[in-house]
């Protein structure tokens, strides 16, 4: 899939609110500047939170809780995890049970923490377009790619 601009990387997050649910992961992989967050950001504005959803760089887990979106959300940012263990204390696998878990730099972990994930991996092309795969598993086959 091609993601020509900023924008269109936020109506792929937008697609995505209309088909993810609590228990989800959604893990989203690429260098720095690829657009994960704007596919994050576009998911977050379409379960109804208003105003800009900050990158959770610092805070490395940013929860979205109702009424501010429709069902309990965390927006997590694994970048400054140096190593796998220092991610148990996040409460990230008993979160899942009742939120939507949107990973940036989810290969941070063990692959296996993420078996269930629909994986999306952008890369930059040469244009400045975005260039997105998608692993996707047996709980999103019905479900990916979202309508747009």
């Amino acid at each position: 899939m091609i993601l020509s601009s900023p924008e269109a990387s936020e109506a792929l997050g937008r697609a995505l609110a209309s088909v993810a649910r609590p228990g989800d992961v959604i893990a989203l992989s690429g260098p720095l500047g690829a657009g994960k967050t704007s596919i994050a950001r576009g998911l977050l504005t379409a379960l109804g939170l208003e105003g800009e959803a900050p990158s959770p760089s610092f805070a490395i887990v940013q929860p979205y809780d109702p009424p501010e979106v429709a069902f309990p959300v965390l927006h997590v940012d694994l970048y400054r995890i140096e190593d796998p263990d220092e991610a148990d204390e996040l409460g990230l696998d008993d979160a899942r049970a009742d939120s939507l878990l949107i990973v940036e730099w989810p290969e941070r972990l063990d692959a296996g923490a993420w078996s269930d994930a629909l994986w999306l991996t952008l890369s930059v092309a040469a244009d400045g377009t975005r260039v997105l795969t998608a692993e996707v598993p047996a709980a999103w086959k019905e479900r990916w790619p979202p309508p747009t």
